[in-house]
C-alpha cells in the first residue's frame, strides 16, 4: 500500500509573516486529517520560521530547489546542506524552473543525486507542454523526463523519490486532466521506465502525485484512480482548500 501524499507548492507567494498567518490557519485542519503524508513547500525565506511552527507536528517541510554543488561562488543559489537543516523534502524540477530558468534533465539529475545523497525526498517533476500534448509526444517526453532525470541512482535511492506528474498546460490554468487521462499517463510513461531501471516492486512502491489545477472539488477524481497517490498542489495549497484536498487524500 502506497500512503497517499499530499504537498503544498507556494512558489512565489507569502511574505514570512504572511507564512505564519497561513500555516496558523491551515494547520488545526491539516492536523486533524491522519493517514496522509501532508507537506508545505513555501518561499526559501519562510522556511526557518515554518520550521518551528511545524516542529513536534507530522507535517512535512520542503524547499522548491536546490542547487547540486555542496557550497562555493554560485551566487544566489541555495546548497543541499542548506536545505537539509530546515527541511525533509525539496521540489526538483519543476516545470517554471525548466520553463523560465533553462533548467534541462541533466540538471534536473544533479539535484536528484544531490538531494539523496544529504537525505532529502526529492518530489521530481515531470510533464509536458501543451504544444507537445496536441502533438502527440506525452510518451516520448514524459518517458525521456523520467528515464534522463534519474539516470544513475540507485534501485534503493529510487524507493525513496516522489514523482509529481504535472501536465504544464494544467498548471494554473484552471484546466486540469481528466482523472482517467493523468492515470494513463503515470502508469505507462511513469511507472513503466521505473520499472525498467529500477525493477517492478521499486516502480509499483513509488508515490506519484498528479499536479495542475487540483482543487477540493476536483480532487476525488484522481485520488479515486490506481495510480495516483495525492498531488502536488500549487494556487489552492495557499487557500482553506487545501485542507479538502488533504482530506480527499485520505478517503
Amino acid at each position: 500500500m502506497r500512503k497517499p501524499f499530499v504537498a503544498g507548492n507556494w512558489k512565489m507567494n507569502k511574505t514570512v509573516e504572511q507564512a505564519r498567518s497561513l500555516v496558523a490557519e491551515l494547520l488545526p485542519g491539516m492536523r486533524a486529517v491522519t493517514g496522509v503524508d501532508r507537506v508545505i513547500c513555501p518561499p526559501f525565506m519562510a522556511l526557518t520560521a515554518l520550521a518551528n511552527m511545524l516542529a513536534g507536528t507530522e507535517i512535512g517541510l520542503g524547499a522548491q530547489n536546490l542547487f547540486w554543488e555542496a557550497q562555493g561562488a554560485f551566487t544566489g543559489e541555495v546548497s543541499p546542506a542548506m536545505v537539509k537543516e530546515f527541511c525533509q523534502y525539496v521540489i526538483v524540477g519543476h516545470s517554471e524552473r525548466r520553463t523560465y530558468f533553462g533548467e534541462t534533465d541533466a540538471s534536473v539529475n544533479k539535484k536528484v543525486k544531490a538531494a539523496l545523497a544529504i537525505g532529502l525526498i526529492p518530489i521530481v517533476c515531470v510533464g509536458e507542454s501543451l504544444a507537445e500534448n496536441e502533438a502527440g509526444k506525452t510518451a516520448s517526453v514524459v518517458t525521456r523526463q523520467i528515464v534522463d532525470g534519474l539516470q544513475g541512482i540507485t534501485a534503493d535511492q529510487a524507493a525513496k523519490i516522489v514523482v509529481a506528474y504535472e501536465p504544464v498546460w494544467a498548471i494554473g490554468t484552471g484546466k486540469a486532466a481528466t482523472g482517467p487521462g493523468a492515470n494513463g499517463v503515470i502508469a505507462d510513461y511513469i511507472r513503466r521506465p521505473m520499472s525498467g531501471l529500477f525493477g517492478e516492486e521499486v516502480a509499483a512502491g513509488t508515490r506519484v502525485l498528479y499536479g495542475g489545477s487540483v482543487t477540493g472539488a476536483n480532487a476525488d477524481e484522481f485520488f479515486s484512480q490506481p495510480d495516483i497517490d495525492g498531488a502536488l498542489v500549487g494556487g489552492a495549497s495557499l487557500k482553506p482548500d487545501f485542507v479538502k484536498i488533504i482530506e480527499a487524500a485520505s478517503r
